[in-house]
């Protein structure tokens, strides 16, 4: 019989918000993935249903898994992976930001609130908004990490699974367009520095019926390599 190795409580705050009411995607997905990456490079987290905001979760550990459960409803699931992930071609930061003048949700955002990519006051959501590059394969957006995302060990990784999920849809989307994350799988290699300057790149990878493929990556000025992820999204019937 397999018995919990830890189990705690998560309380997900508004502040991190995706649609409205329940949690970003890839903040939930960093949440649950945290413990994991100690000791493994890579995370696979599955979403099973939506995570409701400014509820007591129940956290466990059973054996080499970690799952998220709002009693007996299995919200979301993560397990390590031994897999590198293949990330887009890195951006210069002054590219990736000028692309945000073309960020689709400024003609129409599905989900205006969200944490990462929602018309938020600065400081408070991370205003993260992705537009294409010349060629059309790729998006990307300048990311200066608020002081207001750090803490005691630096920027979490909540924060960086939001970052990279955020924009694999967006490679996507048109204006107005949406869909809610289903998978997201992390790399994290080098730490991400509170004030720092990181460049965010994503693209689309495919779509099969209802369910969009991508992936992104996070880089420093120099081109180095911080942070990857594969995602799958759903879109609405």
């Amino acid at each position: 019989m397999t018995t919990a190795a830890l189990q705690t409580v998560l309380t997900v705050p508004e502040r991190f918000r995706g649609p409205a009411g329940i949690a970003n995607g890839g903040w939930i997905s960093g949440a649950v993935a945290e413990t994991l990456l100690g000791e493994h490079s890579t995370v696979e987290v599955t979403l099973h249903a939506p995570t409701p905001l400014e509820t007591e979760l129940r956290l466990e550990h059973l054996g080499h898994a970690v799952q998220l459960a709002d009693g007996e409803r299995l919200l979301v699931e993560a397990i390590p992976v031994a897999q590198d992930l293949e990330a887009p071609a890195f951006v210069p930061f002054a590219e990736a930001a000028r692309a945000e003048a073309r960020f689709t949700g400024h003609q129409g955002h599905a989900f205006p609130e969200c944490f990462v990519c929602g018309l938020r006051e600065p400081g408070d959501g991370l205003r993260i908004f992705p537009g294409t590059l010349d060629g059309g394969e790729l998006v990307a957006a300048g990311w200066r990490v608020p002081h207001t995302v750090v803490e005691e060990d630096g920027v979490p990784a909540t924060i960086i699974g939001a970052v990279l999920d955020c924009i694999t849809g967006w490679a996507h989307f048109g204006p107005g367009e949406s869909a809610l994350l289903g998978r997201l799988t992390l790399q994290l290699h080098r730490r991400v520095y509170p004030g720092g300057t990181y460049s965010v790149v994503g693209r689309a990878t495919g779509r099969e019926g209802r369910k969009l493929f991508g992936e992104s990556a996070v880089y420093e000025v120099d081109g180095t390599l911080v942070a990857a992820a594969k995602a799958t999204w759903i879109a609405p019937k």
